[in-house]
């Protein structure tokens, strides 16, 4: 059995800025992965610096397949597993639904 851990926001960082959630349960792989911290820091200091508007879909797919982790409405962090894009909630990884937000890229950041 895959054996899922808390990734505590104040284990990787000080002071966030957006508290809640206060953890993501997440696998040993995701839980030391270190793009996804970065992705995470940057939804909860609510710092998107780093990040842009993408062009086009094309912008999202490419962070999905290198394995990064776009951001959805400066709120989740998107990845793509198992041909399936998910977001990440505090309870883990849910599929996300393909509606007509998920095709505006205005809701979507990338670096």
């Amino acid at each position: 059995m895959n054996k899922k851990e808390r990734l505590y926001i104040s284990d990787i960082m000080d002071d966030p800025a957006v508290s809640y959630p206060s953890y993501y349960l997440l696998s040993k792989s995701m839980f030391a992965n270190e793009m996804l911290h970065a992705a995470l820091e940057a939804i909860h200091q609510i710092n998107f610096e780093f990040y842009h508007q993408p062009k086009d879909y094309e912008e999202v797919f490419h962070l999905l397949h290198s394995g990064a982790f776009p951001l959805f409405k400066e709120r989740y962090a998107v990845g793509y597993f198992g041909g399936r894009v998910m977001y990440l909630e505090t309870n883990g990884w849910k599929s996300m639904p393909m509606t007509q937000d998920a095709f505006n890229m205005e809701n979507w950041l990338v670096f």
